[in-house]
């Protein structure tokens, strides 16, 4: 018998009773540098549990390749929590959600033709069983039961409110126990409907739910249902997350918030912060939200403050402390203790210092060249992340000439014979999705399209449909265009070194380019934040991407953690789209989060 039992009364451990108040860190959003800080701010705030998941995307990028280093080194921060004397709890997938790119499952799964997601479908079960063959039992030693800190994992993810393959889920369960998980494990699913908790529960496994208010009606709920299992609020959502161009930064209400844990904790319930600390989206790892003819196209922003207890960049906010004082009546011997923000810097302006033209660096800087009849997706050229290149030759003449992009995902920049023409984004309506008529002469003309994947849909029925690139076709009328020249531009560190820098030019005739310049630091480095350089584009520092900038807002700065900075010099290069709004960097000390 495992030395975790969750019951109808609540958890038991070693046979006490334990009230689970922890809160959600996810390892791979986070500097692996700055585990301990966000850790110990868990504890001092009078946590006794902290909960991650885990992204298959990132841990298996490729079939059969897997990834444990630095950011992804989950053993590692899960020992790190155990050693402060903190509980985890786990949520492995397969799928997360998680305002994360294709809910966590990687690229080369969604892209395989007829595959059919989160179901007893053999190819997708087979994924699953490799996966998890390979992290679970690297989980294992880590459980309570051989005295590590894990109490309880998560089997798949609210999958209630997406399907009810209930032989799937008895599937997982197995899978779990197979490679030696012997905490519970337990399902969640939204507590605001008895349809999706119906659909995502197994028989004999306990039920958490996930709500951001009125948990005691929840509870009710819950228990009304599954009177078996605890009562437990596995993500009580005391903020929101944002997405681009869609309002100011979300916020909740740090009373509000106080008093709805107050209420949970009074009735014996355990519950789970989403988030406590949400950091970052670094590189082009973000989700978007989008449900066919319901609501647009959202992508999430790169900042995951989320509004939590702790800020972006660790801080602890008026929430924390709100919730600190909650917590004292509940576990008044916990070891609380100080919490004070970072330090921070403001390296002011940086003048750019250099400049590699987009267009002659293309081949340079591309991980691949393919030509082909039609023009092929991110997905079947088995790439995650980036951006697409897409060529090809308009023979003419044609008069008036009303060229149209079919379903192109997700933000297409359009240039014909290497000038600017039009930017066109998926949520444009059909007509804006026209360039105005042009005519092509007769010894015809070049169309190039910069086609950037702004993050996969992560919830709902787009899941693992979301696919990127030029998806439908280019039009000429009615005429497909065929072959075309394709690169692909993931942007990794390792293409961004084959750039080619001369004098800096300060690019105002919408024509993208990667600008550089050094930063340089004499004192130990600070943390501090980019104000977004440009229209739209991409920073690296030292070769670590920290993500993508839209003058769209809601956020105008990106985080820059000083653990990524060294004294002396640090390169920075932006990938600026469209047009800087100046020839220079600025480091503020503070977040725009807007």
């Amino acid at each position: 018998m495992s030395r975790v039992q969750f019951t109808s009364k609540g958890v038991v451990i070693d046979g006490k009773s334990v009230q689970l108040i922890s809160g959600a860190i996810h390892y791979f959003r986070v500097p692996s540098e700055l585990w301990r800080d966000r850790l110990e701010k868990a504890l001092h705030c009078g946590l006794n549990a902290v909960e991650t998941y885990m992204p298959w995307n990132l841990h298996e990028p490729r079939p059969g390749e897997f990834h444990f280093e630095d950011m992804l080194d989950f053993e590692r921060f899960i020992r790190l929590a155990g050693e402060l004397g903190l509980y985890v709890i786990v949520r492995p997938g397969p799928y997360i959600c998680s305002e994360w790119d294709n809910g966590g499952l990687p690229v080369w799964l969604t892209a395989q033709p007829g595959m059919e997601l989160r179901r007893m479908y053999p190819q997708y079960v087979e994924a699953v069983e490799g996966y998890l063959a390979k992290v679970l039992p690297m989980l294992a030693p880590l459980q309570l039961d051989q005295n590590g800190p894990i109490v309880a994992l998560q089997i798949e993810n609210e999958y209630g409110s997406y399907g009810h393959d209930k032989n799937y889920l008895a599937t997982l369960r197995d899978l779990f126990r197979k490679h030696g998980l012997t905490v519970p494990l337990f399902t969640a699913d939204g507590g605001d409907a008895d349809f999706f908790i119906n659909g995502g529960n197994l028989e004999g496994t306990p039920i958490a739910l996930t709500f951001g208010s009125h948990g005691l009606s929840a509870f009710a709920r819950g228990k009304r249902l599954r009177p078996d299992s605890p009562s437990m609020c596995m993500e009580f959502w005391n903020g929101w997350f944002d997405a681009w161009g869609c309002g100011n930064h979300r916020t909740r209400s740090p009373q509000e918030v106080a008093d709805e844990l107050d209420d949970m904790l009074n009735v014996g319930g355990s519950v789970n912060f989403y988030m406590f600390h949400g950091g970052t989206n670094f590189g082009f790892t973000n989700g978007a939200n989008a449900t066919p003819g319901l609501n647009d196209y959202a992508p999430q922003v790169t900042s995951y403050d989320y509004d939590a207890p702790l800020s972006e960049c660790g801080d602890p906010t008026e929430k924390y402390f709100k919730i600190q004082e909650v917590i004292r009546n509940y576990r008044p011997d916990a070891p609380f203790g100080d919490c004070r923000p970072a330090a921070k810097a403001a390296y002011g302006k940086i003048p750019l210092t250099a400049t590699a033209p987009y267009f002659p660096n293309l081949e340079a800087v591309a991980s691949q060249h393919i030509t082909s009849l039609t023009p092929p997706t991110m997905e079947q050229l088995g790439q995650a992340f980036g951006f697409l290149h897409y060529r090809t030759r308009l023979a003419g003449p044609v008069k008036n000439a009303l060229l149209t992009l079919r379903e192109v995902n997700d933000r297409a920049i359009v240039f014909l014979n290497g000038k600017y023409r039009a930017t066109i984004f998926r949520n444009d309506a059909p007509v804006q999705k026209e360039l105005p008529p042009f005519d092509i002469p007769a010894e015809g003309m070049t169309l190039d399209l910069l086609v950037e994947n702004m993050g996969r849909t992560n919830y709902g029925p787009l899941l693992g449909k979301d696919h990127k690139g030029i998806v439908g076709c280019v039009t000429i009328a009615l005429q497909q265009q065929f072959d075309w020249d394709t690169w692909s531009l993931p942007l990794e560190s390792q293409q961004l070194d084959k750039l080619e820098f001369g004098e800096f030019d300060w690019n105002n005739d919408q024509l993208p380019a990667f600008h550089r310049t050094i930063l340089e630091i004499a004192d130990e480095p600070r943390d501090t934040f980019l104000v977004c350089p440009g229209v739209k584009g991409q920073v690296w520092i030292n070769g670590r991407n920290l993500g993508r900038y839209w003058n769209l807002g809601p956020t105008r700065t990106l985080y820059v953690p000083g653990c990524w900075l060294k004294q002396g010099a640090n390169e920075v290069i932006v990938f600026e789209l469209e047009r800087l709004e100046q020839p220079y960097l600025r480091f503020n000390d503070h977040p725009d989060l807007g």
